[in-house]
């Protein structure tokens, strides 16, 4: 098969998923505390073609032999940007807003009939009726917020006003309850589980305490939270147009490319 059109279609593969990449970006431009994943490309590997048939022709040569020729390029890795978004007052009780970068609440998921737990940025919180006088703190789609304990957070539905205090405490009249909050050391091995969830992979390429850090103890005075508040993307629209725009114009580009290698094979096949 003609050169050209290998190299084309392994890197249209691979721009398909950077504009994938782009466009879940814009689409969560408005999702609390999204956010933004990035991909870096590398070259794939060389074919080295002898050009020079005879050694004594090589005698002194410096660079190496042959010829190199590319077969394409490859997203060489995705990584999540944890950069601080702006935030944004609501006035609202259950919303809490991180301050600091690669901290996340715990939630609990059920998978399969088991539960395990998530990590999300999005504090926008609400309460469930466990029994008649309890409530549970949940998240937006029902899922439990788990506290320092890793249990669900509940409480009586009559105990008053909800306060947050340092270190990420909640006062609910005269309980208190521990927000359980991890620290993302190397988020890139987190996988996204929809719904702006991460999760850790069921067999972690790295131990899991060099993934993520429980902050419990007098760690938690690192925890940086604010109440009424909640925390938007990180997204820049105008940055995610601009590189959609340069993938565009790639992919474009390695579709001419095909197009220009077919016209070639169809001059040559017509030589009698």
């Amino acid at each position: 098969m003609n050169q050209t059109l290998i190299t084309s279609v392994n890197t249209l593969s691979q721009l398909q998923q950077k504009l994938d990449i782009l466009s879940n970006n814009i689409a969560n431009l408005d999702t609390n505390g999204y956010k933004r994943r990035e991909a870096s490309f590398t070259d794939l590997m060389n074919q080295n073609v002898t050009n020079m048939l005879r050694a004594n022709e090589e005698v002194g040569r410096l660079t190496p032999s042959g010829i190199r020729i590319g077969t394409g390029a490859k997203i060489g890795q995705t990584q999540m940007t944890g950069a601080q978004g702006s935030v944004q007052p609501t006035g609202r009780k259950l919303d809490f807003a991180f301050t600091k970068e690669n901290q996340f609440f715990k939630v609990l998921v059920q998978e399969n009939g088991q539960g395990k737990i998530h990590y999300t940025r999005d504090g926008a919180f609400a309460v469930t009726p466990v029994n008649a006088n309890e409530v549970m703190l949940v998240t937006t789609e029902g899922r439990p917020v788990l506290g320092e304990d890793n249990q669900p957070i509940t409480f009586n539905s009559n105990n008053g006003d909800i306060t947050l205090e340092d270190g990420g405490r909640l006062r609910i009249g005269g309980q208190t309850f521990n927000l359980g909050v991890v620290e993302l050391r190397r988020p890139q091995f987190l996988t996204q589980a929809g719904s702006n969830l991460l999760t850790l992979p069921d067999d972690p390429a790295v131990p899991e305490n060099e993934i993520l850090q429980e902050i419990t103890a007098a760690g938690r005075t690192d925890i940086a939270m604010q109440q009424s508040a909640l925390e938007k993307s990180n997204v820049d629209f105008a940055k995610e147009m601009a590189e959609l725009t340069n993938v565009q114009r790639s992919y474009q580009f390695q579709s001419r490319s095909i197009s220009l290698a077919d016209q070639m094979m169809g001059l040559i096949n017509g030589v009698r």
